[in-house]
């Protein structure tokens, strides 16, 4: 039996999993409420949370596994991309974790972990998994990007956004409606009580396909800016309309694009995954592009959108089939791609 011990830290979640052969066995994530106050995760504060956070959470991670730290075959960590504070919390914790048990250690890629999320079994008899090749939309508050899955090991970046990702077209469009942040939830659930055809807003027209997402916030807050000038409360009497335009115009973009790749790869498997994946609206539309064009879809999970340890674990567990594993002095690493 390989049991693997994963470990996510890089943003403001903290999680440790277990999976044993593939199957999962617990997955446990302490989140960071100490941000909504200033609208944004504050790095400082929350490498500061990790390191209280990351030993009562392996231990919640071991207990609902119902097994012993003796019993883990290797300890598989977020290596980057991420904050350089939070990932040294994670990283630090493997090392120690790694050395008292003289067990192997293994690096993992934040964005390769969120594609392969998919493979994470809920039992011994889930065969739900994609079959290669497939094309993988990776949507969050940091990265938009299409992704060709070769297998699990051979990942090629077909698109990606050129400046900002959707995550943060939602946080940004809803924090300039004082929604609070995270907003992309927020926009969410206001969403489905609007119109999402009353406003349009612009769409980037961008060769091939890469993502841009900056016009459309600079468009959105133009619009808002010129309509409050008319009526101060303009935004609290169509907060549910403008939020369903905004989420529906984010969701044609990021569709248009997926498609037309899909299109010319001549790939019918699809799969969604990162944050953004756990937007009902882009969840829907999948499901509509699965009617029409005959894909053969793959949503994760809720508890497999956001930052998690089980996809970490999940990763891991193919790159110890591999032996790859990494050097005691590895250290984190802020920025990389696939």
């Amino acid at each position: 039996m390989i049991t693997i011990l994963g470990i996510e830290s890089s943003c403001d979640d903290t999680s440790a999993a277990v999976i044993r052969d593939g199957v999962i066995l617990s997955n446990v994530i302490a989140g960071q409420a100490v941000h909504e106050r200033y609208g944004g995760v504050v790095p400082e504060l929350a490498s500061r949370a990790h390191q209280q956070n990351i030993i009562p959470v392996v231990h919640d991670a071991l207990k609902q596994a119902g097994i012993s730290k003796e019993e883990i075959s290797a300890v598989a960590f977020t290596r980057g991309p991420g904050l350089l504070g939070s990932l040294l919390v994670g990283t630090s914790f493997a090392k120690g974790f790694s050395s008292a048990l003289n067990i192997p250690m293994i690096e993992i890629n934040h964005l390769q972990a969120h594609v392969l999320a998919h493979f994470i079994k809920e039992d011994a008899q889930d065969t739900n998994q994609p079959g290669f090749p497939f094309l993988c939309l990776l949507v969050s508050g940091g990265n938009s990007q299409i992704i060709l899955v070769k297998s699990y090991d051979e990942m090629e970046i077909m698109g990606q956004t050129i400046d900002d990702a959707a995550g943060e077209a939602f946080d940004k469009c809803a924090k300039v409606m004082g929604l609070g942040y995270p907003g992309g939830p927020v926009v969410d659930r206001l969403a489905k009580l609007g119109n999402p055809d009353r406003f349009t807003f612009s769409k980037p027209h961008i060769a091939g396909y890469d993502y841009s997402f900056s016009g459309l916030k600079t468009s959105f807050l133009y619009f808002l800016r010129d309509e409050l000038k008319k009526d101060a409360g303009f935004i609290e009497k169509n907060k549910e309309d403008l939020c369903a335009s905004l989420q529906k115009t984010i969701i044609d973009i990021l569709m248009d694009k997926l498609y037309l790749a899909a299109k010319d790869l001549r790939i019918k498997e699809v799969a969604v995954a990162g944050g953004v994946s756990a937007n009902s609206g882009l969840r829907a539309a999948f499901e509509e592009y699965s009617r029409r064009y005959g894909w053969k879809i793959h949503i994760p999970k809720f508890a497999y959108t956001t930052d998690n340890a089980a996809m970490v674990a999940i990763t891991g567990y193919y790159k110890y089939l591999d032996s790859e594993f990494c050097s005691p002095d590895v250290i984190p690493y802020a920025r990389v791609s696939i």
